[in-house]
């Protein structure tokens, strides 16, 4: 696979990333491309692979992150067709609001995309996407955009009628956990503990709570009257 990404912000700096460490690409086989100097320096430093400033760059690449903000992704997919000259390319797009119609209708007929729908976790590795498969998507696509998005958390796929519950869901409940993680310091500040130590200790507890869901395979309800029976301390 040769993957280009279209974008190189934080988002596309992070996948990259990811995959590297994954072993789902080298970074020999990546190319970049944005036209802000700044960003393509920081791509460049943190990933090791090559990127320039022109969509020229990813012409030969099979596989396209598109990473770009969702008022540049039809001109980003108009010049990406030009460029591949005729030969089907897989893009995964990433931009928020962008429906499958919308990315199919800008991009050569034998394009074949994925939408998908990552959170900011991903920058520490510990994302969780959704994505959905476009019309002209085949099965090894799918395990493409799966292996790409997974090397960052987990990834899940979703009929499109799914992807807006995914963004409410996934895509914006890192803003409310942050609040439960403030709330839960402000507590412990006010009992007396440092804030500092107050934030740590309510982060790490979020933390250990998800990683008892996900590693247990329990319901979230029986977690909390274990606990419970630890603790008198819950109502």
């Amino acid at each position: 696979m040769k993957l280009g990404v279209i974008g190189c912000g934080k988002m596309g700096t992070a996948l990259v990333q990811g995959a590297i460490r994954a072993g789902v690409v080298s970074a020999a086989d990546i190319t970049g491309c944005d036209p802000y100097e700044k960003s393509r320096e920081s791509f460049a430093k943190a990933t090791g692979a090559k990127v320039g400033a022109s969509i020229s760059e990813v012409a030969d690449c099979d596989v396209l992150l598109l990473c770009t903000k969702p008022n540049d992704i039809a001109a980003a997919l108009k010049d990406a067709s030009e460029n591949a000259a005729g030969q089907s390319r897989l893009v995964i797009s990433i931009a928020a609001g962008v429906t499958l119609a919308g990315l199919e209708s800008a991009a050569a007929e034998n394009f074949r995309v994925v939408r998908a729908m990552p959170n900011t976790p991903a920058l520490v590795g510990h994302g969780a996407a959704g994505y959905c498969l476009g019309s002209r998507a085949t099965a090894d696509d799918a395990k493409t955009a799966q292996s790409l998005l997974g090397a960052v958390g987990i990834a899940v796929e979703v009929p499109e009628r799914l992807m807006d519950a995914v963004t409410g869901l996934s895509g914006s409940g890192p803003a409310y956990i942050y609040m439960v993680i403030d709330a839960l310091a402000d507590g412990g500040v006010k009992a007396g503990i440092p804030r500092a130590d107050a934030v740590r200790l309510a982060a790490q507890t979020v933390l250990g709570s998800a990683a008892m869901v996900l590693e247990t395979g329990e319901h979230p309800a029986v977690l909390k009257d274990v606990h419970k029976g630890f603790l008198c301390s819950v109502i």
